[in-house]
C-alpha cells in the first residue's frame, strides 16, 4: 500500500491526515492518463488535418507571425521559442524535429515549410534551429486558408491563458498526401506519402459517387507516391492496407546498368527506397564485400551532385553478371525496403485504424463541414455589412434632416435615440451614421452604396443556397479541391510494380539456386569476338556467327570476326607483327542479331591496349593453338603462315620477323589450310594462288616471297579467301600526291572469278585502270560479296555494280573509302 498526504495550507499542522492508497490501481490510472496524453496530444494525427498537435502549433504560430511564403524568412530558434512558450510546453528539440521534418523534400511529398539552410539529409541531421531560417510554404497556406473565419473550434493552451484551434482548415487532405509516422503508447502510426491529384481525384470521386468501393477510388489512387521517386514492388499489400489499414509493400531503388569505362559495367542508381540515403548503402555493401557475402562488386562511388541528383554507382568486376549481382543488392542491401503500412489516427479523439475509404470519407466530412462553417461566417457578415448600407441609404435620401437632427441634439445618446425614432433605425445603424466623415456623403456614394447593396444581396442568396443546398455544398467542395489540385500538383514520381522476379539465394559457387535466376558469374558460352573499321571491339552473345550483309544504319563494317568463349581469350594481330592476348569477359556484350550487328555498343581499342602511333590492330585471331594457324601478308610482298604454337604464359608475342621498313598490312586465320591468298599492290596487280603453297613456319620465322613487286610498288591488301565461296575484288583508285582521306577516288567491283591464279612470288595481272589524275590504288580487298564499304567515322558507303572487267576502269564515289567487309 501507498501512502498520500493530502496538501494543506498549514504544512505544520499537528494532525497528519494519511489516505490509504492500492499501489496496483495508482499505477494503471497513472499509466491510463499517461498513455491518453501521449495517444491524443503528442503521437498520434488527427485524420481531419493528418497533423500531429506539435505540427499544427508549428504552422499555427507561423501563421500568427505572418511568415507567408511572400515575405522573408526568420529565424528557426524564434518560431520554435514562438510555439514552446505558448502552445507546446514539451521541449524545443521535439519542436525543431517536427519543423525540419515539415521542410525536407524527401519525407514530406509536400513540404509545409520552406527551409533556408542545412535541413539535413538522408544521411545526416540538419543545422541547430540558431543556424537555419524557415517561412511558410505555399502548401501551408492551405492548412490555414479561413482560419480567421469561425471554420474551426479553438481551444485553450496548456496554461488556459491563450487559445489555439484544435485543427486546421485543410483544403487537402494531408493525411494521405504527406503520409505520417509516430510512436505512441500500445499503437504506432506509418502511412505512406501520395500523390496529391491521385488523392484529391479519389476525394472528388467519393463526393459524386458516395456509395463508391475501394476498386472504383484505387483506379485514382493506385498506390503511394514517394517524394524521391523509386518503385514499388508487389501490388497486394498495398491494396490489403486500402482494405483493412494494415498492409505492406516494398520500395526498391532505380536502376540501370551501363558501361561506366570502356570495360568495365556498373550499375547506377538514380532513386533509392523511402528515407534509405546513400550512406547507408555504401556502408552495408562495404560491410558485406568485406565479410564475402556479396559477390562481385570492385568499388562503390557516390557521385551525388545539386545537377544531375542521386547518383550512386557500383562498378561490378569483370566476368560477373551485373544483373544477378543487382538482385544480390536487392536482397542484402537497404537498396529494397519494406514498408508496414499502418493507418492509425484520431478519429473523433479516438484512435482508428482506416482503410483508403474511410480516410477519404473523414477528410470528405470535415471539409463539408469546414465549408459549410464558412459560408455561414461570410453569410452573417455579408447581412451585417448590408445592414450597414440600408442605414448609410436611408440617412443620405433625407440628409438635410439627418444633419439638422444631429445638430439639434443634445449629446450623441439623444441623437442616436432620435435617428432609430424618426427613420425606423436599428442602434447599429445609428451608431455608423454618427461616425460616417461628411466625405461619404457625396451623391456618388450614394451609387456606390446602391451598387453595393445589390452586389450583397446576390451574394448572400448564393450563400444561402449553398446552405440550403447539400448538393450545392458539396459541388464546392469539390471544386475546391480541384483548384488546389490544378495549381500545386505534379506528376508520379514513384513507378509501380505487380511483381519482382527476384532471384533466390546464390550457392557457394556463385550460380543462383532459383528457377530462373541468372547466374552471378559470366557463363563460359560459347561466343563471337568482332572488330570493327573503327576499332570498336564486341562479343556476340551465342555460338551462331553473325550474319554478312544485312547492314544496319550508320555503323562501320565488321572487319574481323573470330570464335571464342565468353571466359576464353583472343589475339589482336598488329601491324608490328605482334599478338597481343585479349580477355573476352571485358568486352561489351552485344545481343544476337540475324543480320550483321551494329557495334555501337562496342568499346573502343584504346581501352584494351596501349599502341605506339605507327601500329595498329589489324584483325582477330584465335589463342587456343588449333588448326592450320594464322596467315599474314606484309607492305613488301612477304607471306607466312604462322604455326599455332602461341605461348601461354605471355600477353604478347612476335609471330613474324620483320624487316627494316616492312609492315604487316593483313593477316587472317586459316580453316582449312586451302584457301586462297590474295595481294593487291599500289600499282594495280593481284595475285591469288593456294595456301598449301606456303610453309608453314614458327613465330621466329621472317616468311618468304608471296609477290614479285615492281620498283616503287608495295601491298595495299592482303586477304584470305574461301575458294567455294562467290567471292569478289574491290579495288579503289586515286593520287599518291593527295592527302588520305581527303579525295573518294574510284572505285571498282569485280568478281573474283575473273582473275587468273599464278604461283606464288610471281607479278600477277593488272586489276584495275588508272583513270586521269590517278596512278595508285589506295585500297585493295578481296572477299565473300556482298562487300559493304564505310568512310573513316564508320558511316556507309555505297559500292558500284559488279563490273565483269578485270582491268576496267573505276566509278568515282564522293566520300573516301576506308574500309570494305563482309
Amino acid at each position: 500500500m501507498a501512502r498520500k498526504r493530502p496538501q494543506s495550507e498549514d504544512l505544520f499542522d499537528v494532525e497528519e491526515k494519511i489516505v490509504e492508497v492500492d499501489v496496483q490501481e495508482e499505477m494503471e490510472g497513472a499509466f491510463l492518463e499517461y498513455a491518453y496524453s501521449v495517444i491524443y496530444s503528442r503521437a498520434l494525427p488527427d485524420a481531419r488535418d493528418g497533423l500531429k498537435p506539435v505540427q499544427r502549433r508549428i504552422l499555427y504560430s507561423m501563421n500568427e507571425l505572418g511568415l507567408r511564403p511572400d515575405r522573408a524568412h526568420v529565424k528557426c530558434s524564434r518560431v520554435v521559442g514562438e510555439v514552446m512558450g505558448k502552445y507546446h510546453p514539451h521541449g524545443d528539440t521535439a519542436i525543431y524535429d517536427a519543423m525540419v521534418r515539415m521542410a525536407q523534400p524527401f519525407t514530406m511529398r509536400l513540404p509545409l515549410v520552406d527551409g533556408h539552410g542545412n535541413f539535413g539529409s538522408l544521411d545526416d541531421g540538419p543545422a541547430a534551429s540558431r543556424y537555419t531560417e524557415a517561412r511558410m510554404a505555399s502548401a501551408a497556406l492551405l492548412m490555414t486558408t479561413s482560419l480567421d473565419e469561425d471554420t474551426v473550434d479553438f481551444v485553450p493552451n496548456y496554461d488556459e491563458q491563450l487559445l489555439q484551434p484544435g485543427v486546421l482548415p485543410a483544403a487537402f487532405p494531408n493525411l494521405l498526401v504527406n503520409g505520417a509516422s509516430g510512436i505512441a503508447v500500445g499503437m504506432a502510426t506509418n502511412m505512406a506519402p501520395h500523390n496529391l491529384v491521385e488523392v484529391i481525384g479519389a476525394a472528388r470521386h467519393l463526393i459524386a459517387h458516395p456509395e463508391a468501393d475501394l476498386e472504383a477510388l484505387m483506379r485514382f489512387v493506385p498506390g503511394p507516391d514517394l517524394p524521391l521517386g523509386g518503385r514499388i514492388v508487389g501490388l497486394d499489400g498495398i491494396r490489403e492496407a486500402y482494405e483493412t489499414g494494415r498492409g505492406s509493400f516494398r520500395t526498391r531503388a532505380t536502376a540501370r546498368i551501363e558501361n561506366i569505362t570502356p570495360r568495365r559495367k556498373g550499375i547506377v542508381f538514380t532513386d533509392l527506397p523511402y528515407l534509405v540515403g546513400p550512406e547507408k548503402v555504401r556502408e552495408k555493401v562495404k560491410q558485406l564485400v568485406q565479410a564475402k557475402k556479396l559477390q562481385g562488386i570492385s568499388d562503390i562511388l557516390d557521385l551525388t551532385d545539386r545537377t544531375k541528383g542521386l547518383h550512386l554507382v557500383i562498378e561490378v568486376k569483370t566476368g560477373f553478371n551485373p544483373e544477378a549481382v543487382l538482385e544480390q543488392l536487392y536482397k542484402l542491401t537497404p537498396l529494397e525496403e519494406s514498408f508496414a503500412i499502418n493507418n492509425v489516427a484520431l478519429v473523433d479523439g479516438q484512435p482508428r485504424t482506416l482503410g483508403l475509404k474511410e480516410l477519404l470519407q473523414v477528410y470528405v466530412d470535415f471539409r463539408t463541414d469546414v465549408v459549410r462553417r464558412r459560408t455561414t461566417h461570410r453569410l452573417g457578415r455579408k447581412k451585417e455589412r448590408l445592414h450597414i448600407v440600408e442605414g448609410r441609404l436611408t440617412a443620405i435620401l433625407d440628409i438635410d434632416e439627418v444633419i439638422q437632427l444631429i445638430r439639434s441634439s443634445d449629446d450623441v445618446a439623444m441623437a442616436r435615440s432620435r435617428l432609430m425614432q424618426v427613420f425606423d433605425l436599428t442602434e447599429i445603424q445609428a451608431n455608423d451614421i454618427l461616425e460616417i466623415p461628411l466625405r461619404r456623403l457625396t451623391k456618388f456614394s450614394r451609387i456606390e452604396l446602391e451598387a453595393e447593396r445589390d452586389e450583397l444581396e446576390r451574394e448572400i442568396e448564393r450563400l444561402q443556397a449553398l446552405l440550403d443546398d447539400p448538393q450545392l455544398l458539396l459541388r464546392l467542395v469539390s471544386d475546391e479541391l480541384a483548384e488546389v489540385a490544378k495549381e500545386h500538383g505534379t506528376p508520379r514520381r514513384t513507378v509501380l510494380l505487380e511483381s519482382s522476379g527476384a532471384a533466390g539465394a546464390t550457392s557457394a559457387a556463385g550460380t543462383a539456386t532459383a528457377k530462373g535466376a541468372a547466374p552471378l558469374e559470366v557463363a563460359d558460352d560459347p561466343c563471337w569476338v568482332l572488330l570493327s573499321s573503327t576499332g570498336l571491339l564486341a562479343r556476340t552473345m551465342g555460338e551462331e556467327e553473325p550474319g554478312r550483309g544485312g547492314r544496319r544504319a550508320k555503323h562501320d563494317v565488321i572487319t574481323s570476326r573470330v570464335r571464342a568463349t565468353a571466359r576464353g581469350q583472343v589475339g589482336l594481330v598488329t601491324s608490328a607483327g605482334r599478338v597481343l592476348k585479349l580477355s573476352v569477359v571485358e568486352l561489351p556484350s552485344l545481343p544476337p542479331t540475324a543480320g550483321a550487328p551494329a557495334l555501337s555498343g562496342g568499346a573502343p581499342l584504346s581501352a584494351f591496349v596501349d599502341l605506339p602511333p605507327d601500329e595498329q590492330v589489324l584483325a582477330l585471331c584465335s589463342l587456343t593453338g588449333e588448326g592450320p594457324g594464322l596467315a599474314l601478308g606484309t607492305r613488301q610482298g612477304v607471306v607466312k603462315r604462322v604455326n599455332p604454337d602461341y605461348p601461354g604464359n605471355r600477353e604478347s608475342f612476335e609471330v613474324i620477323t620483320l624487316k627494316d621498313g616492312d609492315r604487316v598490312v593483313g593477316a587472317a586465320e586459316l580453316a582449312t589450310g586451302e584457301e586462297s591468298m590474295v595481294f593487291i599492290t599500289t600499282d594495280a596487280q593481284l595475285l591469288h594462288y593456294s595456301a598449301s603453297l606456303v610453309r608453314p613456319q614458327g613465330r621466329s620465322g621472317g616468311g618468304m616471297a608471296g609477290i614479285k613487286l615492281a620498283t616503287g610498288a608495295q601491298v595495299v591488301g592482303f586477304n584470305v579467301l574461301d575458294p567455294g565461296a562467290e567471292n569478289v575484288v574491290v579495288t579503289v583508285a586515286g593520287s599518291a600526291d593527295a592527302l588520305p582521306g581527303t579525295e573518294g577516288g574510284s572505285v571498282k567491283v569485280t568478281d573474283m572469278w575473273a582473275y587468273p591464279s599464278k604461283g606464288r612470288a610471281t607479278g600477277g595481272v593488272r586489276c584495275h585502270r588508272f583513270l586521269r589524275g590517278e596512278d595508285v590504288l589506295t585500297l585493295g580487298w578481296a572477299g565473300a560479296a556482298p562487300p559493304l564499304a564505310a568512310s573513316g567515322n564508320g558511316v556507309a558507303v555505297d559500292l558500284p555494280e559488279t563490273n565483269d572487267k578485270r582491268d576496267g576502269s573505276g566509278v568515282p564515289v564522293g566520300a573516301p573509302l576506308a574500309a570494305v567487309s563482309s
